[in-house]
């Protein structure tokens, strides 16, 4: 019901923009978020935005590099990632949670996407 796009190979300092669709249910009262995971790591938190589209929220480790939004009329969540570092490799999965409000739990978002792989290359 959620499926991520946008992935891919880029180099350090680059740019990627990741979409995540909904199909079968509409999430416009949903809120949104991406999160990440690394091989032999845990998934981690990346951003979330209000089923409104804000209060966006970031993790520390990509605050001022990349930026949540979505658009409901087409039932999509973006995230825009710049200033790409190695240490954002990982598959990103889009998320939609029980909640309207923006959330970094994770135990609070009941769908998730497939995910799509980020590989940054120094």
């Amino acid at each position: 019901q959620l499926v991520e796009s946008g992935g891919g190979l880029v180099q350090a300092g680059g740019s990627l923009r990741l979409s995540c669709a909904g199909t079968g249910r509409t999430f416009s009262s949903d809120a949104m978020g991406w999160f990440r995971q690394a091989p032999g790591q845990e998934r981690e938190f990346v951003a979330s935005i209000s089923w409104s589209g804000g209060r966006p929220s970031y993790a520390d480790s990509v605050k001022g590099r990349f930026t949540i939004s979505r658009d409901n009329a087409k039932n999509t969540v973006y995230l825009q990632m710049s200033s790409l570092k190695p240490e954002d490799t990982a598959a990103y999965y889009c998320a939609a949670a029980r909640v309207s409000y923006s959330t970094s739990n994770d135990y609070q978002y009941a769908y998730w996407g497939q995910g799509t792989q980020v590989t940054v290359s120094s």
